[in-house]
């Protein structure tokens, strides 16, 4: 048995067994498809991050492996049925962000369900893939109510150059992630439709507090929205084309559709997705949630990006 299991050989799989590696743990990368594990193995070049070599410590696999530790790196509408898969025994960590369409579950309260005996935390911050690859500095959150479970994934992941800060409200923190991908969305469409840097610094500055809003009345706490799982991730994911979410924000702000964009692009963009669970889950709260409100309109086609603004901007006035 590995030390460490990283499930999902995307990009972000990727980058995660590589820091894995480089902290001298023997790491098991899997990958759904046994013909794309076996070339990954054999090349020790992922196509999904290329020009990162994988050295021979991370062993590539089609076989769900068995871990002390697994890291869970795929898209969270794929979560489900990857963790029922899992063979038994190790803690798990969830390294995605969004919620589970249908259930409308972040991704601990899905392996919740499915894993319930199982130790488990999430894993989350402003983290690209390729930066992490080649060894930029970095800093991540690792969240869990369990403070073993804290130290042992700083333990496994951090180093001089990706420092890992560990955190007792995983709700918080996921709700950061999930939440973040959608307000990038609104913001690259801001600048898509050349509504200029000042809406998007308005947009982003109410996102957050759109988010600290539902990270509450979950249970979470407000401080939290604020740190490296909320403004930080916020901060990335809304300043420039790197990010999925908004790269595709700015396609539809350009009039792009939605459709035509998504089936030119190998990578899962979460907030198309998250944006209408997340209303839906904050409805049922009676929280409101304006911004994301709107993102689920545009992506639904219910509504045009310039119609969306318009509709954000004829709000009745309060105060901040």
């Amino acid at each position: 048995m590995h030390d460490i299991a990283v499930i999902g050989a995307g990009a972000w799989g990727t980058a995660l067994a590589l820091l894995a590696a480089r902290s001298g743990q023997k790491v098991t990368l899997w990958a759904r498809d046994p013909k794309r594990a076996a070339e990954i193995a054999a090349s020790r070049d992922n196509p999904r991050l290329q020009g990162h070599a994988l050295p021979e410590s991370i062993a590539v696999t089609a076989d769900l492996p068995r871990a002390g530790l697994s890291l869970l790196a795929v898209p969270v509408q794929h979560l489900r049925g990857v963790a029922e898969a899992l063979p038994a025994g190790g803690a798990l960590v969830a390294c995605c962000k969004g919620l589970e369409a249908g259930s409308l579950r972040l991704p601990l309260e899905i392996l919740a369900q499915v894993q319930p005996n199982r130790p488990a935390g999430v894993l989350t911050g402003p983290n690209f893939a390729h930066e992490i690859a080649a060894g930029l500095p970095a800093a991540a959150v690792a969240a869990a109510a369990d403070p073993a479970l804290r130290r042992a994934v700083i333990a496994a992941l951090g180093g001089p150059g990706f420092r890992l800060y560990g955190n007792d409200d995983p709700i918080g923190a996921q709700v950061g992630g999930a939440a973040k991908n959608v307000v990038a969305i609104a913001a690259g469409a801001v600048i898509g439709a050349g509504l200029g840097e000042n809406a998007r610094a308005a947009l982003v500055t109410r996102g957050l507090a759109e988010i600290a809003r539902l990270a509450t009345a979950l249970g979470g706490q407000a401080a939290t929205v604020s740190g490296l799982s909320g403004l930080g991730d916020l901060l990335l994911t809304c300043a420039g084309p790197a990010s999925r979410n908004y790269s595709l924000g700015l396609a539809l702000g350009q009039g792009a559709e939605l459709a035509t964009f998504l089936a030119g692009r190998s990578a899962v963009t979460e907030g198309v997705l998250t944006a209408p669970a997340l209303v839906a889950r904050a409805e049922a709260l009676g929280v409101d949630l304006p911004i994301c409100r709107a993102v689920a309109a545009v992506v639904s086609g219910r509504m045009a990006v310039r119609e969306a603004v318009a509709a954000l901007l004829s709000r009745p006035g309060r105060d901040e």
